[in-house]
């Protein structure tokens, strides 16, 4: 029984009323989508057919309207004639409370205006406004108004019909209208607590309270170029007195009337000089965001892991039983609901680290880096006052020597991986594997630490290699707060503050304890750290106090320093925001290259007929067998400047190609590798691992003793 819907005619169908409620109002949001029956004449809205009670879906979807028949929706017509709605008092009321004995009928529109709710899951059931479910709040210990956190208007903290609670989170409130027209917009794969991200729990109890979830992708993935405007800066300053004479959309970089974005929303702006900014660095907060953060009383929430889910997961959540009036998926949407279950709540750090790099500007900055001196061509570079973080890094070679004062094309990815060599190693760091910030009185003058923080977040921006050297410690301090964070004694550089401590936990009574104390005396009573012990067990907070001295609060102004660096191109939001996927590139080093990994990270360009290509395959697995006296990392690093594969991937990627040449050629700026012709595979690994090995050794001597100092 197929007939066409006039979705292509929506002036016909706005003035058509529906058959069930009789009004004409197409309003989406409130009553579902309006359609008509061309060849029966016959509208309806979408949510009074599906909640209407005596009316199944028998069809396909492409069946009658959204597959339910239409003699089956003639039928249902006829019997909601003869019953008259409880709100307006007029027949037609094809809705019935589903309470026991309840007599209650009404329109679809009728049950809105008297608060009834409708469940869009199982039955498709719906209650009046006596028998309707209510959400129960053990204790109310908000005394003041709270916002709700769609829309952030003040509201009173007392679940009632327009004012629910997320079942996740206490302090979660919610008007019914944000909470719907989020749900509309998200879809199911979407829809979850704006405070811990629960999809879950969240959807069963909205589902319960009457909010339709819809069966969908979110709005914003199914509009064509959705995501066109992240590659877009938003520039129009939005202060109330704008300054600039050429209007509030001029923007003029590295000026006064340069645009800053809000560091929290980033959808408002302002000109440095019209809020008297004195450079890009500094961080600027809208009005909107800045009364949120400092007078709501609310701290911003950490993101936590979302629970593991799968698509049966969230059917069971939607269907409480198998229902006859949900409408089908198609097969499309059900293979892109197979493809969401591994990655709908999981964020890879490459995905993280791209979306920070679509801040980056066309625009270029050269910075000349002299590499014996690696350092301080890049604090040079960095603090010239013309260096833009958001400007694309364009790197030349320089040499001090060279009486020409020659300029070579230099790989940046190169020179970000020494620069992070240098920082691991350098004195603003100390530990041996895992390190923790050091306190370097010089540095701190010469305000260093924020300028490394600054570093590391340009290099994973830029496309960088991960550090990989931070201590779990100096990690959570980052994402969860010194205050939060307890060190360990791995932590602790000074062999005797170490000592000590070994000394204090391995003291077996009073006398032992009392002794290490009075000769650590002068040094206990410097850190604030004396205290009189009447137990052996005062040990342990004795201890505890000398390690929080040490790791943590002899570097606080060093951290904060560096904290502040870190926040360049919001770098430490995304940090806190997801944990997990940093933590893996801060705290660890890469895995080991593998031939696989090599063999398919490079894209070979080549001719016909040649066998470098056989070659370059075996040449991987004679390497990785141990059996050379070059690595794959080096391979890596003799082609890009790289020993590892940065997080947010090489770019460009890294390909081959084979020339007619003796030995390979690492073209280190287009990440690209030149394998030469040989006629046998032995003198192929000869070639390979003569070039490979010498050009390493000679560039690594070239800058061995600078690293560090």
């Amino acid at each position: 029984m197929g007939s066409k819907m006039n979705e292509n005619k929506p002036d016909d169908s706005r003035n058509l009323a529906c058959v069930f409620c009789r009004k004409n109002d197409d309003c989406p949001s409130k009553y579902g989508e309006k359609k008509t029956n061309e060849k029966w004449n016959l509208t309806v809205h979408y949510y009074c057919l599906l909640m209407s009670s005596g009316i199944w879906q028998r069809g396909k979807e492409e069946e009658g309207v959204y597959g339910f028949l239409i003699e089956d929706i003639r039928k249902e017509v006829n019997r909601a004639s003869k019953l008259k709605c409880c709100v307006c008092k007029k027949t037609g009321a094809s809705i019935g409370c589903v309470a026991p004995r309840c007599k209650r009928s009404y329109h679809f529109p009728c049950g809105l205006q008297g608060e009834c709710i409708f469940q869009f899951t199982g039955n498709f059931a719906s209650f009046c406004w006596k028998h309707r479910p209510v959400q129960i709040i053990t204790s109310n210990n908000y005394r003041d108004s709270l916002p709700c956190t769609i829309c952030l208007e003040f509201i009173e903290p007392v679940p009632t019909y327009s004012i629910l609670r997320s079942p996740c989170c206490k302090n979660a409130w919610f008007h019914r209208d944000c909470l719907q027209a989020q749900a509309i917009n998200a879809g199911v794969f979407f829809f979850r607590c704006t405070i811990c991200n629960n999809s879950d729990i969240f959807q069963k109890e909205m589902l319960r309270m009457g909010i339709h979830i819809p069966e969908k992708d979110a709005s914003w993935e199914l509009e064509e170029n959705a995501y066109q405007e992240l590659l877009q800066h938003y520039e129009h300053c939005d202060v109330r007195r704008c300054r600039c004479k050429e209007g509030r959309d001029y923007n003029a970089p590295d000026s006064k009337w340069e645009i800053k974005r809000c560091q929290c929303c980033g959808s408002s702006g302002t000109h440095l000089a019209c809020s008297s900014l004195r450079s890009w660095e500094q961080n600027w907060e809208c009005l909107e965001c800045r009364s949120i953060i400092y007078n709501s009383g609310f701290q911003k929430a950490k993101k936590h892991a979302l629970p593991n889910s799968n698509s049966a997961a969230i059917t069971d959540c939607l269907l409480e039983e198998s229902s006859p009036k949900l409408p089908r998926q198609s097969p499309g949407a059900q293979s892109k609901d197979l493809l969401r279950q591994g990655s709908k709540f999981r964020r890879e750090i490459s995905t993280i680290l791209i979306e920070l790099g679509f801040q980056i500007k066309k625009k270029t900055k050269r910075l000349c880096i002299n590499k014996a001196s690696i350092w301080n061509s890049a604090l040079d570079g960095f603090r010239n006052q013309n260096f833009n973080p958001l400007y694309t890094i364009e790197v030349v070679y320089v040499n001090e020597d060279d009486p020409f004062g020659r300029e070579h094309p230099g790989s940046k990815q190169e020179f970000l991986s020494l620069l992070m060599q240098h920082l691991e190693n350098s004195s603003l760091f100390e530990g041996s594997l895992s390190k923790n910030l050091s306190l370097n009185s010089q540095a701190v003058k010469e305000n260093l630490y924020y300028e490394a923080g600054k570093m590391l977040a340009i290099s994973l921006v830029h496309g960088g290699p991960s550090p990989g050297f931070f201590s779990k410690t100096l990690f959570n301090c980052l994402v969860y707060g010194p205050e939060n964070t307890q060190p360990i004694l791995d932590d602790v550089s000074d062999f005797d503050v170490a000592q000590i401590i070994i000394r204090i936990n391995t003291a077996t009574n009073m006398a032992d304890l009392n002794s290490v104390i009075n000769e650590c005396y002068n040094y206990l009573e410097l850190i604030g750290c004396q205290r009189l012990a009447t137990t052996l067990s005062d040990k342990y907070m004795l201890a505890k106090d000398i390690l929080v001295y040490h790791v943590i609060k002899r570097v606080q102004t060093p951290f904060e320093s560096f904290k502040q660096g870190l926040k360049t191109l919001g770098v430490l939001e995304k940090i806190q925001a997801y944990p997990e996927a940093f933590c893996n590139i801060l705290c660890k080093k890469p895995e080991n290259l593998s031939a696989k990994i090599l063999s398919d990270l490079f894209t070979v360009h080549t001719i016909p007929g040649v066998q470098a290509l056989g070659f370059w395959n075996s040449y991987l697995e004679t390497v990785e067998d141990g059996k050379s006296t070059t690595t794959l990392e080096d391979i890596l690093l003799f082609a890009t400047g790289c020993s590892s594969i940065p997080p947010a991937g090489f770019k460009p990627a890294p390909s081959i190609e084979c020339l007619p040449v003796d030995f390979p050629i690492g073209n280190k700026c287009n990440n690209c590798l030149a394998l030469p012709i040989t006629n046998t595979y032995k003198e192929f690994q000869e070639n390979m691992d003569f070039a490979i090995r010498n050009t390493l050794r000679l560039e690594k001597e070239e800058s061995s003793h600078y690293i560090g100092h």
